[in-house]
């Protein structure tokens, strides 16, 4: 799609809303907002996010996670064991469309930041809790992370499918998912708003988010009855996964029926064509394992470059298999510039992935790189009403750290 010229401002241009999360699933949906043009205000102790310490850089407070999630914010850092970080931070949250935090109820209501407390000064605040686990059950006071969210949920157990013991993905795929699930839940509310006039409190939690992202197929026949078994039989076969060629591996997935014909016509397996066992997609569903089986023993007749011609010519989904390293040679994203070169103020050149999404009137950008630990301190404290001697104390004291 060849995009009009416009400002990169994004579509949220105008929206503020304050971040008090960290790691990955809070940060990660308030980067995808910032790059939709939102001005988030993003709070962090003194010594900073944790994940600024992960990875190259990260003795400075510059690692690549915190370098690719908290672009474009303004980073505040206010110690909010002070009674100055804490008004501070209330005098920032009353001018915001939103906040966003990741703390349990209780420690966030010793700072005066329950939604109570919040719609008290800012009436029509969207206010999100992104938590572990819902605050209605038991688990509501146990500490979430990727990891153990992943055990809980069943995706790890899903790993014993293949690997023959349980695994975590190797990807943080809690974490994002559930920011995904913030971000479009932050934007729902914020239209309704729009629209009524009026805020709300949102719950975002971890466990309960996954669990619903996960049953989506694996729910399965457990739907028609207790006695029916969860799960998906195709995606949990040993024999779903890249199949070996001659000379390397490929992805490759005849669905429907006319791709399962054009495959047999393809490896001249006439016989195949009237085979009772694959003439349907329902037939197919109870013979997994003998199609994936008869699938990999084929495949693994020519070389992989065969397989893309041939099947593509049919327009049978295939796919070769890329490494991470082999990403950023890839030639499609190459052309649509999926890989931006930046310039770091103090990092020097790095590499920025852009936003996926494309905007006609309303492009999204790529914010200022993120910065150290309270590189906006000073500016976003000036803006609600600090003058510069007041801002000098808070930092002689402690309250506030400024970059």
């Amino acid at each position: 799609m060849k995009m009009e010229t416009a400002k990169p401002n994004g579509p949220l241009h105008g929206l503020k809303i304050v971040d008090l999360t960290a790691v990955i699933m809070g940060p990660y949906a308030m980067q995808i907002l910032s790059d939709f043009g939102a001005e988030i205000i993003k709070i962090e102790a003194p010594e900073g996010d944790i994940m600024r310490h992960v990875g190259k850089n990260g003795d400075r407070g510059m690692g690549p996670i915190h370098i690719a999630l908290n672009r474009g914010k303004r980073l505040v850092a206010l110690d909010l064991k002070t009674s100055a970080g804490r008004e501070a931070l209330s005098k920032i949250v009353a001018s915001a469309d939103a906040f966003v935090h990741a703390m349990r109820p209780q420690a966030i209501q010793r700072l005066g930041l329950d939604y109570e407390s919040v719609r008290a000064f800012n009436e029509k605040i969207v206010y999100c809790g992104a938590y572990g686990f819902s605050q209605d059950g038991p688990y509501r006071d146990d500490p979430a992370y990727d990891d153990m969210i992943q055990g809980l949920c069943g995706i790890a157990d899903l790993g014993s499918k293949l690997a023959g013991e349980p695994r975590f993905f190797p990807t943080v795929i809690a974490d994002k998912v559930c920011g995904l699930t913030l971000a479009h839940s932050l934007l729902a509310a914020l239209i309704g708003r729009e629209r009524t006039g009026t805020g709300q409190k949102i719950e975002v939690p971890m466990f309960e988010t996954m669990v619903s992202f996960l049953l989506v197929e694996h729910l399965g026949d457990r739907t028609f009855g207790e006695n029916e078994q969860p799960g998906y039989a195709r995606v949990l076969s040993q024999l779903r996964k890249p199949h070996s060629t001659a000379d390397g591996y490929v992805c490759a997935l005849p669905y429907n029926d006319k791709n399962w014909r054009d495959f047999f016509r393809i490896v001249d397996r006439p016989d195949l064509l009237t085979d009772p066992r694959f003439a349907s997609q329902n037939a197919r569903s109870q013979n997994y394992e003998v199609l994936y089986t008869l699938l990999g023993s084929l495949l693994a007749e020519r070389p992989t470059d065969y397989w893309l011609t041939h099947l593509r010519a049919a327009s049978i989904p295939v796919a070769p298999v890329l490494g991470l390293a082999e990403l950023i040679d890839d030639p499609h994203l190459r052309a649509v510039e999926m890989f931006k070169t930046v310039e770091h103020p103090s990092e020097g050149r790095i590499m920025a992935v852009r936003s996926p999404i494309q905007f006609s009137a309303t492009p999204t950008r790529i914010g200022k790189p993120a910065g150290p630990v309270g590189a906006d301190t000073r500016a976003v404290l000036l803006d609600h009403g600090y003058t510069e001697r007041e801002i000098d104390v808070l930092a002689t004291e402690g309250a506030v750290r400024i970059a």
